[in-house]
C-alpha cells in the first residue's frame, strides 16, 4: 500500500468517526490528518523523483565505463615506449629519449600503510610526509610526524 493510499486510509477512518471538528481536539486532529496527506504526496514525487536520477545516474555510468574503456586503450599504446625499454605507463613520449621516471631512480619512493584503512601508500621525497593524505580513505596521515620517521623509512626502502 502506498503513502498516499495509507493517509486517504486515514483520512477515511477519521471520517467514520465523525469527530467534532469544531473542538481544539477536533481541529488538531483534521490538522495533522491533512498534513500526512501532503506528507505523502511529496513524498511520492520525490520517490519518483530518485528514481528518475537512479535511472540516469546508471546510464552516465555506463557511458563513463565506455570513456574509459575507450581511454584504456588509448593508453595501451604508450605502454611500450619505442625510446627506452621500460613498460611503464609514465611514457608517453615520441622524443629520442626517455624522461620516465619508471625504473624510480630518479628519487627515493616510501611506501607505508594508511593507519586509517589500511590500504599501501607510496609517495616520493617531494612529497612532505606531514601533508600526505591517503587517496582511499581522504584521511591525513598522521603516523609520520617527525623528521626521524621520514629518514628510517628511507633506509628501510633503500
Amino acid at each position: 500500500m502506498k503513502l498516499t493510499e495509507k493517509a486517504a486510509y486515514l483520512k477515511g477512518l477519521a471520517d467514520g468517526v465523525a469527530y467534532d471538528k469544531t473542538t481544539a481536539e477536533g481541529k488538531l486532529i483534521a490538522a495533522l490528518i491533512d498534513m500526512v496527506d501532503e506528507m505523502a504526496k511529496q513524498i511520492e514525487i520525490l520517490d519518483e523523483t530518485v528514481d528518475e536520477l537512479n535511472d540516469y545516474i546508471e546510464e552516465i555510468d555506463e557511458d563513463l565505463g565506455d570513456v574509459e574503456e575507450c581511454l584504456c586503450e588509448e593508453d595501451d599504446d604508450y605502454d611500450d615506449c619505442d625510446c627506452c625499454d621500460c613498460d611503464c605507463d609514465d611514457c608517453d613520449c615520441d622524443c629520442d629519449d626517455c624522461d620516465c621516471d619508471c625504473d624510480g631512480d630518479d628519487g627515493e619512493f616510501f611506501e607505508i600503510q594508511c593507519p586509517s584503512c589500511g590500504e599501501i601508500i607510496c609517495f616520493d621525497e617531494s612529497i612532505d610526509p606531514e601533508e600526505l593524505v591517503c587517496p582511499a580513505c581522504h584521511e591525513k596521515m598522521a603516523c609520520i610526524v617527525d623528521e626521524e620517521d621520514y629518514e628510517e623509512l628511507a633506509k628501510e626502502d633503500k
